[in-house]
């Protein structure tokens, strides 16, 4: 182990590439999770929807991605993709992450909509709504404040996933921790170094899910 004078010496020589790291590990996360939550949400709707086909699709959608490991989701999509076109490393990670985070999502999604008292529904219907219209202004922003706190929790799944987008050789927090750390032969100082960083951005996407959590409170009172 290393010494802590030795730990907060590293810390301070190398803050300025592991800052870089974070700023693209916090873009990658948010760019994934946002586009995963689009993806969930269809799929969300696919699967309520009462049309068999579309609720089988989204079935098999969530057990492909639940029934396979997430690196080798990364390697067919980065791999697949550059044998058909070439594509930048950010974009496949954030494509392969998305595609992992909508399958949770959407099952976050499928759960919080079905929460929604049925009346509702109907509610909206006899004011002359259709049920399209009912589910975009009456049961989605209901479900979105329920969905909220799992979102919260699956947002920070999802950032330390993207640590795995380190087997395509993106330099985040991750890959640039283990890249010091074998060359400098000092693996263990920069892996708690990696730590550090890790739990900042955990600490900041809790603070900013609880303070969303609450002005949704205060709007609903």
């Amino acid at each position: 182990m290393p010494s802590f004078s030795h730990f907060l010496s590293t810390f301070g020589e190398t803050k300025g590439v592991f800052i870089d790291a974070m700023i693209l590990t916090l873009k990658l996360t948010v760019v994934s999770v946002l586009l995963g939550i689009i993806i969930g949400l269809l799929f969300a709707l696919l699967k309520i929807s009462n049309v068999k086909v579309l609720g089988w699709i989204s079935d098999a959608y969530v057990f492909l991605v639940r029934g396979t490991p997430l690196i080798v989701q990364i390697f067919i999509l980065y791999f697949g993709l550059s044998g058909i076109f070439l594509i930048p490393d950010f974009w496949a990670a954030a494509l392969a992450l998305a595609f992992h985070n909508g399958a949770y999502i959407s099952e976050i999604f499928r759960g919080s909509i079905q929460s929604i008292d049925h009346g509702q529904m109907e509610a909206g219907r006899s004011l002359g709504m259709s049920q399209s219209l009912t589910m975009r202004r009456i049961i989605l922003p209901q479900a979105f404040r329920r969905a909220l706190p799992p979102l919260g929790n699956q947002f920070i799944i999802g950032l330390k996933d993207s640590s795995l987008a380190a087997f395509i050789s993106m330099n985040e927090l991750f890959n640039v921790a283990t890249t010091l750390g074998s060359n400098n032969f000092d693996e263990m100082t920069y892996l708690l170094i990696v730590a550090v960083y890790y739990l900042i951005l955990v600490a900041l996407l809790t603070l900013a899910v609880n303070v969303l959590e609450k002005k949704l409170a205060k709007s609903d009172r």
